[in-house]
């Protein structure tokens, strides 16, 4: 079962084309039949052959159109879930920088340090200096009480999954779960 937005648009595209080729292909075949159908008294085999692959062909047709439409609506949940997601990861970040009484300048700046922007591109972005962003960015780790980028992305990422139910992980051939556990520990 495909996971990804692309990898639907693509198994999409592969059933409309198989299904128009089945489409043609059962077309031409019935139009065959009709053609032939005065001689079907002195030779009923082959007419017979072509319309059980008439009907094999329509069949597919209408199952690979099933899969269309489920994989459409495989794909609009996804893209609601999404669209959740991320109203949900936005009010977590509005909520924290309200709470850590961030400027507008420093909201921007967390904002684009979260989306992984480095310190020159926030600064050529913002028309600032390093230094104020470095600035910037100092008083945001400070009120948001963590110790640099890592740990406030971290911050929110643990804010998320919050309540997610996560399923162990093995543990791998011949290590001790106590021992590969430990990394996990505060």
């Amino acid at each position: 079962m495909p996971t990804t937005i692309p990898d639907l648009i693509s198994r999409r595209r592969g059933l409309v084309a198989v299904t128009a080729l089945q489409a043609a292909c059962a077309l031409y075949f019935l139009g065959d039949i009709l053609s032939e159908f005065p001689d079907f008294r002195t030779d009923p085999t082959h007419p017979a052959i072509e319309l059980v692959v008439v009907l094999v062909l329509w069949i597919g047709c209408f199952w690979g159109l099933r899969e269309i439409r489920s994989l459409l609506a495989q794909a609009r949940r996804m893209e609601e879930r999404m669209q959740a997601a991320s109203g949900a990861f936005l009010d977590l970040l509005e909520d924290s920088f309200a709470r850590w009484g961030l400027t507008p300048s420093e909201r921007e700046v967390a904002l684009l340090s979260i989306k992984g922007l480095s310190i020159a591109e926030i600064a050529a972005l913002r028309e600032t200096r390093e230094g104020t962003v470095k600035a910037q960015s100092t008083a945001i780790y400070r009120k948001a009480g963590v110790s640099g980028r890592a740990q406030l992305v971290s911050h929110f990422v643990e804010d998320l999954m919050a309540g997610l139910e996560l399923a162990p992980r093995p543990a791998a051939a011949g290590s001790r779960p106590d021992v590969a556990m430990q990394h996990d520990s505060p």
